[in-house]
């Protein structure tokens, strides 16, 4: 299966598809936001992703608190002030996906609010963004996934704090909506996530209950090692949270990958793919040439005279590997040399 984002094919062969989570990284700042996405393209990332959403829409209790680490020190704020001051106003989105465009990378958002003015907005005309992205904190909100598979977009549902049974859920209620372009990515909502914690054998499981379904990766680990082995576990999207600057304020920046943090997990994913290479065993023209050099051949030990029965001790094996194979030299013992064979020879099909 194949799903289109953009210009980029999803799944299959295909390359992975690697996004690059600007979250609200960007400090509410528009001139920062378009910074990153031209590091993230520069950082050799297929995509980027906002956030938006307006504060009130989802946050009920303003005085609900976060902990977070910024800047090396613990900080705890009101869930809505740190929210808040982070928006994105429409013009500001249209300002990105525009710039995006512009310097050609894919865009798309996670739309959050239950009046769906926002996915509206991000899927109308104006700005027709590729994909929607489904937060893990939306998971279960069944009745927003409902709306959303209505648009037609290709669906990213990350799976943090999620059941199997409610991700089955989340999948059943965009499938009703004759909606099948759906990408899974296995996630686990904590920031950053510890090895431990990790658990990318989940992506296997997610493989065996969805086998018609795309599987990604989430990364909210520090590094680049999570990515890379969950592409060799068959991850075909990564998802990683992305920062100019880990020194910044705010929640996000200190473990999300900065630009050089972002190439290199590019790149050693990219190796990765490459090294997978293929599942069946046609050797390459170089492995083949390789062979003739490196294998052994059925080869005469010493002088062999014509009518003389051939004894195990009259042959050996060594290299080139141009003749026949060491696993046919039982053949050649107790028969009766055609010819006169001198020490060094190397034995044929035409010998026996």
């Amino acid at each position: 299966m194949t799903i289109t984002i953009g210009n980029k094919k999803i799944g299959g062969r295909e390359p992975v598809f690697i996004v690059a989570e600007l979250g609200i990284n960007h400090n509410g700042s528009l001139s920062l936001a378009k910074k990153m996405i031209k590091a993230a393209k520069q950082s050799g990332a297929d995509a980027v992703k906002i956030q938006s959403f307006v504060t009130e829409d989802f946050v009920g209790d303003k005085k609900l608190k976060y902990t977070y680490r910024s800047r090396g020190k613990s900080v705890t704020e009101s869930q809505y002030d740190m929210f808040k001051r982070n928006e994105l106003t429409k013009k500001a989105q249209s300002d990105l996906f525009n710039y995006a465009k512009n310097i050609n990378i894919i865009i798309f958002s996670t739309p959050q609010d239950n009046s769906f003015k926002t996915v509206n907005f991000l899927c109308g005309a104006q700005l027709n963004m590729p994909a929607i992205k489904v937060g893990s904190d939306d998971l279960t909100n069944l009745p927003m996934l409902s709306h959303y598979a209505k648009k037609k977009k290709p669906m990213i549902i990350s799976t943090g704090m999620g059941t199997l049974s409610e991700i089955k859920d989340a999948v059943t209620t965009i499938k009703k909506e004759d909606n099948t372009k759906i990408i899974i990515l296995k996630c686990t909502s904590l920031y950053p996530t510890q090895p431990q914690q990790a658990n990318l054998a989940q992506i296997i499981t997610l493989q065996k209950h969805f086998p018609d379904l795309i599987i990604g990766f989430s990364d909210h680990t520090s590094g680049s090692t999570a990515a890379v082995i969950s592409v060799v576990l068959g991850a075909k999207v990564i998802e990683k949270h992305f920062t100019l600057d880990k020194n910044l304020p705010g929640p996000d920046h200190w473990f999300a990958a900065d630009p050089t943090e972002l190439f290199l997990l590019v790149r050693q994913v990219r190796e990765a793919e490459t090294m997978l290479g293929r599942t069946d065993f046609n050797l390459s023209k170089e492995e083949l040439k390789m062979k003739k050099i490196a294998r052994r051949s059925i080869m005469a030990a010493q002088d062999i005279a014509k009518g003389r029965v051939i004894a195990y001790e009259d042959l050996t094996c060594k290299r080139p590997g141009t003749g026949f194979s060491p696993k046919h030299l039982l053949r050649f013992v107790g028969k009766i040399a055609k010819c006169d064979y001198k020490k060094g020879y190397i034995f044929t099909k035409k010998d026996l």
